[in-house]
């Protein structure tokens, strides 16, 4: 069984590749960074294809001294056609060279689409993976949230959600990380026995637990982009709320262009932002924090939540973020519905104010995160479901 990937970047399906690879399914991955980047990531060069040209222009042009939005947005339309022709014509080469073609594709939900119907045509099976939940249910909560907070703009263009929803129909199966993710495309009326819920993996060799936490104050921590989806308005308001003398509220990640101004209007006393750090350092903030704070209006499965239980850090999430199928809620931490600040402030004050119950919440992450599966187990689930798919070994 031979499995070809792409993606746009990396995202996990690095981790998928390695997995593929130790079994001797990975054909080759083709992704739209340069390989100068893709190098660090383990997979021989001989199995990593890449057309970086257009993703590349935009990743450096979005982050020039200066507005280059009119720029960027018209690249950003052209990256996935423009990627998924050219995946055709590598499998296109392929087959006049009469060298064998993927027994299946595995592409990120947008990066393919003719080319794995072409596959499809030649005998081969193509994967739709969705790292959130469906991309229609997406644009439609996230479009209210910038409607509440009255921050201009549209959040997810149509033209990608119409691409994305023919993609489900002519996939033979689409993965998802999470329940919550896995509801959201019944809910928009794809059959349920297409889609599959494979969770993400967890490096526990290097997401560990630190030395227990001095008494006397509480430290909350937030990591992911800082924007409207991610829920950090409620997240503030909830802070704010805290009735905690020595409190700090640290927020790791870049901020989003749509979340600058409203930012100003919120309290940000005892507020660190923090901006992007290695992963290195994230680990440290996470081992000196007492918790992780994941309030997302729409997410398919934070990594970030699973590796602050592997340091010893309970989470606090919303329903929207797949926590759900992490924790057990009020035992490694809490789940709470999306925009409920109550909720939030409640948890936050119930923690801050005791010891014991943090240090019992503290050790049941630790024991929890033992029966995560790692990326090994991640990649178990998706040979299983590739070789059901494809009939083959």
């Amino acid at each position: 069984m031979q499995i070809a990937q792409a993606v746009f970047g990396v995202f996990h399906h690095f981790e998928l590749a390695r997995e593929l690879e130790k079994r001797g399914h990975l054909q080759r991955v083709y992704s739209t960074w340069p390989w100068r980047r893709l190098q660090r990531e383990g997979i021989a060069q001989d199995k990593v294809a890449t057309f970086p040209w257009l993703h590349t222009a935009q990743y450096l042009a979005g982050r020039a001294p200066v507005d280059l939005r009119w720029l960027t947005k018209p690249i950003d339309q052209q990256i996935a056609p423009t990627f998924d022709h050219w995946q055709l014509r590598q499998f296109r080469s392929q087959l006049s060279r009469k060298q064998p073609l993927p027994d299946a594709l595995i592409s990120i939900s947008g990066a393919s689409h003719h080319s794995g119907i072409w596959l499809q045509e030649h005998g081969g099976r193509f994967i739709c993976d969705r790292g959130s939940s469906h991309h229609r249910y997406q644009m439609e909560i996230v479009s209210e949230e910038f409607a509440r907070w009255k921050v201009p703009g549209e959040p997810v263009d149509i033209r990608n959600v119409v691409r994305e929803e023919e993609i489900y129909r002519v996939a033979d199966a689409i993965t998802v990380p999470s329940s919550f993710a896995a509801r959201s495309f019944i809910e928009m009326g794809v059959p349920a026995e297409k889609v599959h819920r494979i969770p993400y993996g967890v490096r526990l060799e290097r997401f560990q637990s630190g030395p227990i936490q001095s008494e006397g104050e509480f430290n909350v921590l937030f990591a992911g982009q800082v924007g409207i989806r991610k829920g950090v308005p409620y997240l503030l308001q909830a802070f704010k709320n805290l009735p905690f003398k020595k409190k700090t509220l640290r927020i790791v990640g870049a901020v989003q262009p749509e979340i600058k101004n409203l930012l100003g209007s919120f309290q940000t006393e005892n507020v660190e932002f923090l901006g992007s750090l290695p992963q290195d350092e994230l680990i440290g903030l996470m081992q000196r924090s007492h918790l992780l704070v994941l309030p997302s209006i729409e997410e398919g499965l934070a990594l970030v939540q699973a590796q602050a239980l592997a340091c010893g850090c309970p989470i606090l999430c919303s329903t929207n973020t797949g926590g759900e199928d992490l924790i057990t809620d009020g035992v490694e931490g809490y789940v709470v519905p999306v925009r409920d600040v109550q909720a939030m402030t409640e948890r936050m004050e119930r923690l801050a104010g005791d010891r014991e119950l943090w240090l019992k919440m503290r050790e049941a992450a630790l024991l929890r995160v033992q029966h995560l599966g790692g990326w090994s187990s991640y990649g178990d689930q998706w040979e299983t479901l590739l070789r059901t798919l494809t009939g083959k070994q």
